[in-house]
């Protein structure tokens, strides 16, 4: 078979998002529709270049790279460890990125990933990294997608250090989540950086796209 460039980007983008569904594929690799998309995963499957797995019940199939797919495109041979527990966030920040891209006109080239960030700080560098960044106007935004409660204080100083990183720090939550978006508007009195939409925003966009 013969690699194309997009089989590359699909590979790329597979590789640093990690819980990749055939419908964000679809998306980050600018295909025209769902039918020709599983095709050419089809394709990437059968040639050993990816693997797909369900892992829970009623979430569609993830797609990952096998070490033939990573050594194409230069990204070591370690398998990627797929969480179960982070499956949904990382397929909620898979949509969390699509969404801005469509809304603020973003490529792909614009968008930092955590996985890229935590890369770039180096080996034996481990520290709180956004689940993804975006530049746009010279600005740097950084992406927070928080569904789960965690310790006030740690949460706080995430809060702080967005702040003096970053232009701008979204955060992503679900409505029910009163504690979360207690701290974070009580923080917007601090942090005019701040700025706060609800998952549902994200969830609706991504239903409706065809």
């Amino acid at each position: 078979m013969r690699i194309t460039d997009r089989d590359e980007l699909i590979l790329r983008e597979v590789d640093r998002f990690r819980a990749c569904g055939s419908k964000h594929i679809r998306f980050l690799a600018g295909f025209s529709g769902q039918r020709a998309t599983d095709r050419r995963l089809k394709i990437l499957i059968d040639t050993g270049y990816m693997e797909r797995k369900k892992y829970l019940y009623g979430v569609p199939y993830i797609y990952f790279l096998t070490s033939k797919g990573k050594t194409l495109i230069q990204a070591g041979t370690r398998s990627e460890k797929i969480k179960i527990e982070q499956i949904i966030h990382d397929r909620t920040v898979l949509d969390t990125a699509i969404y801005f891209m469509q809304k603020e006109n973003l490529s792909l080239q614009n968008i930092t990933t955590e996985k890229q960030l935590h890369q770039l700080d180096g080996f034996g560098v481990r520290k709180h990294r956004p689940d993804f960044i975006f530049t746009k106007d010279e600005l740097t935004y950084c992406v927070e997608v928080e569904l789960t409660k965690k310790a006030k204080s740690r949460l706080l100083n995430i809060i702080k250090d967005n702040f003096m990183e970053y232009d701008t720090q979204i955060w992503i939550v679900p409505d029910f989540q009163k504690s979360i978006l207690q701290t974070l508007t009580d923080s917007q009195r601090y942090y005019t950086n701040i700025q706060i939409h609800f998952l549902h925003q994200i969830k609706d966009y991504m239903n409706g796209l065809k």
